[in-house]
């Protein structure tokens, strides 16, 4: 069976990496998970001081990005691969509101994006590759063979978000989050570089209703069909 990319775009808490991970392990593919990366780099300036009340230290982050290797390994406990930052893995502190504050506004900047989509090319170039976040279908390989485009609506994305911060121990408020999601999306449908959108030959998924099983099956029709074309 020949290796296609797999571009997943869309909205954020829509469960995304959750189903990119799922079919990766299904199918055998790498799996790369583009949010983290954002996700890194915020973290990288949440401990270093370059984001304050004040804002984001833009110049600042600039001249320290090559300072920012960023790295996956898979997690045998878990079957799925974790996130490093400079040799330390940081996949719980990237999924706290603190990173979900910044992530959008550090992501609309232009050498954050450039630096970034340069390495997710390089991860993608063999194929046989899963990719998830807002411009994987429409900047990163506008020429993948399948491209998804999820979304659901604001209240599910929530919720999901609050069940799985929670479920973390993680101390939190649902009308937080929900306005952080309606924040976000706003951020990162606006943004000048890459906004997201739904690439033209996007398959279009909706999962407010779909089990996680569901998905599944769907992702699983929709892999089978780009691989048999």
């Amino acid at each position: 069976m020949k290796q296609i990319t797999i571009a997943i775009d869309g909205h954020s808490s829509c469960g995304k990496s959750t189903m990119a991970k799922d079919l990766a392990k299904e199918i055998g593919y790498i799996y790369i998970d583009t949010g983290a990366m954002y996700r890194s780099v915020t973290l990288f300036a949440l401990q270093n001081g370059l984001i304050t009340d004040a804002g984001i230290d833009e110049e600042a982050l600039r001249q320290r990005m090559a300072e920012i290797v960023i790295t996956f390994s898979l997690n045998e406990k878990k079957g799925r691969p974790d996130t490093y930052l400079n040799g330390v893995c940081i996949e719980n502190e990237i999924r706290t509101m603190e990173v979900s504050k910044y992530v959008s506004p550090i992501a609309t900047l232009s050498f954050v994006r450039e630096a970034l989509v340069d390495m997710q090319r390089l991860m993608g170039a063999a194929k046989g590759v899963i990719m998830d976040g807002r411009d994987i279908g429409t900047v990163v390989f506008p020429d993948a063979e399948l491209k998804i485009f999820v979304t659901a609506s604001t209240d599910v994305r929530a919720q999901r978000r609050y069940d799985e911060l929670t479920a973390k121990g993680e101390i939190c408020s649902l009308d937080e989050i929900r306005a952080n999601i309606i924040e976000r999306d706003r951020i990162d449908s606006t943004r000048a570089i890459s906004p997201l959108r739904k690439a033209e030959d996007a398959i279009v998924l909706d999962n407010s209703n779909m089990t996680i099983a569901e998905q599944k099956v769907w992702l699983l029709e929709q892999y089978h069909r780009a691989t048999a074309e």
